[in-house]
């Protein structure tokens, strides 16, 4: 099968979305699809999932005009469109998700439980996928998820499947069980639109690319025969930055304005008798402390309990040199802690809120007075905030979901400076942003690592604590494993305390 989409255009209103786009799929590649956030990525997907209407230009499969007035057109055309936000029901076996709306009847009109469980077991089979039909889905990790949402599409017959951000939620061996699946779907001759901000995934598992930028075309070919740092330049339009970000560290000597020696927050024997147990460490003030690790490490766990989200068994908190039992989140808040969490779009944002209200909700009771919010207060910070985020939006009342993935998560990060928090967690703060974004956020941990708050990064992206932090703290099952620092990081310093191993400082001794 192929599809063809010729001379899209498309407009919301005077804004020009998609401007004269052209591209290709067909059975058996897989085909990047990259983009800054806003770029026209989804618009253009949306258009060939039925979901919004093309101004002009022409959709042709296997050489043959159509049009999908609606996703059901597009579906029953053999496309199928596998979204970010997973499209499953958790308190359902997986066998009855996989026939969600098709569900096959006995002639009494009765659900037919054994057939939709034999053919849901034919297919996982057929597939190469060791997951039982009966198991209900919230019993699943998010990459089996994934390969349910795989698996349905193909049992409506998909000849090509749009994977909308696939690995934006998964540790590293989760990803490598979803590429194997598309590896598997491709030697079924279905074509894949593979659509990510992660450019090494791209190189690994595409075969061809397409960049838009600003809805026009900006570049395609074969992956081959272009490298991470080109694909970056076609998506933002210029040289994206590869070098390490990190500062040299301020050795002991007398303190300064900018002395990271002084100590802001220690803990010792934080436990909670099942994510984590034992932690002890310390934190400077203007330093940026990566944790890392994979699937199971406890470090979100650890930092929520540290940020009053969680209970803690035992243990100490320091802030400061001075011991403090933080009971809640509005406590560490009034201590001056701040926590962006990970999956924006859970728990991050609220999308019946608008961008000035998920701005200033964090500082709403610091701004008031007998109950009443003072908004001018919170429109004149979040003023202050904007050309420093470079925030790309429009106006304040617009509504949060009108952003795009970066900028929605800029105004995250904008309600907890807002706070002036003395010690900043990031949890993940660049997922699911694009390049561009990505670089801007980094701009701003350093700016804010200068203004002499203590930034801790919680990322599984190596190349990404080794790029902004001073030092990391590598987690496995709940234990602090090792620790590197400056010039001692590389991914395999990283990988072998955060898989349980020693740490090899012959090997730390290598350039990056």
């Amino acid at each position: 099968m192929k599809i063809e989409m010729k001379n899209i255009r498309k407009s919301f209103g005077s804004n020009d979305v998609i401007k004269d786009v052209t591209f290709s799929v067909q059975g058996g590649e897989i085909c990047a699809l990259l983009g800054e956030n806003g770029a026209g990525k989804s618009t253009l997907m949306n258009i060939l999932g039925g979901v919004h209407q093309m101004d002009s230009g022409s959709i042709l499969v296997d050489g043959k005009n159509v049009n999908f007035a609606e996703p059901a057109d597009s579906l029953e055309a053999g496309i199928a469109f596998i979204h970010q936000e997973l499209n499953l029901i958790n308190d359902l076996p997986i066998y009855e998700n996989m026939f969600l709306g098709r569900e096959i009847k006995t002639r009494r009109g009765s659900l037919d439980l054994k057939q939709m469980y034999d053919k849901t077991a034919e297919m996982f089979k057929q597939m190469n996928v060791d997951l039982d039909p009966g198991k209900m889905v919230h019993e699943l990790d998010a990459s089996y998820k994934q390969i349910v949402e795989i698996c349905r599409a193909m049992m409506t017959n998909a000849s090509i499947i749009i994977m909308d951000e696939p690995t934006t939620s998964l540790t590293d061996s989760e990803i490598e069980r979803v590429f194997n699946m598309m590896e598997t779907m491709k030697e079924h001759h279905v074509g894949i639109i593979f659509i990510s901000h992660k450019l090494n995934e791209v190189m690994r598992i595409c075969n061809r690319y397409l960049v838009l930028r600003d809805g026009q075309l900006a570049a395609d070919g074969n992956v081959m025969d272009v490298t991470t740092k080109e694909l970056a330049s076609y998506m933002v339009g210029y040289d994206v930055r590869t070098e390490s970000l990190r500062r040299e560290r301020l050795m002991d000597g007398p303190e300064s304005e900018h002395d990271v020696e002084h100590e802001v927050l220690r803990v010792e024997g934080l436990t909670d008798g099942q994510y984590f147990r034992d932690i002890s460490f310390s934190i400077k003030r203007g330093e940026i402390v990566g944790v890392t690790g994979l699937l199971g490490d406890g470090r979100s766990e650890l930092f929520q309990a540290i940020f009053g989200a969680e209970k803690l068994l035992s243990g100490k908190i320091y802030l400061a040199n001075k011991e403090v039992k933080i009971k809640s989140t509005f406590q560490a808040i009034k201590e001056g802690i701040a926590y962006l969490p990970r999956n924006r779009k859970e728990n991050g944002i609220i999308k019946d809120m608008n961008i000035i209200e998920n701005a200033s909700i964090v500082t709403w009771p610091m701004f008031s007075k007998h109950g009443v919010i003072n908004m001018v207060k919170h429109w004149q910070k979040f003023e202050e905030q904007r050309s420093t985020l470079r925030l790309k939006m429009g106006e304040l009342t617009d509504s949060i979901s009108s952003l795009s993935g970066g900028n929605q998560q800029k105004v995250v990060l904008s309600k907890w400076l807002a706070a002036g928090p003395k010690i900043l967690i990031l949890d993940n703060p660049t997922q699911g942003v694009d390049v561009g974004a990505k670089e801007d956020i980094y701009d701003i941990i350093l700016k804010l690592a200068e203004e002499n708050i203590a930034i801790i990064v919680l990322s599984s992206e190596a190349q990404e604590i080794i790029r902004v932090c001073d030092r990391a703290l590598v987690m496995y099952h709940g234990v602090i494993q090792g620790e590197v620092t400056d010039d001692m990081m590389n991914e395999h310093t990283i990988m072998s305390p955060a898989t349980g191993g020693e740490l090899d400082l012959e090997r730390s001794e290598q350039p990056l």
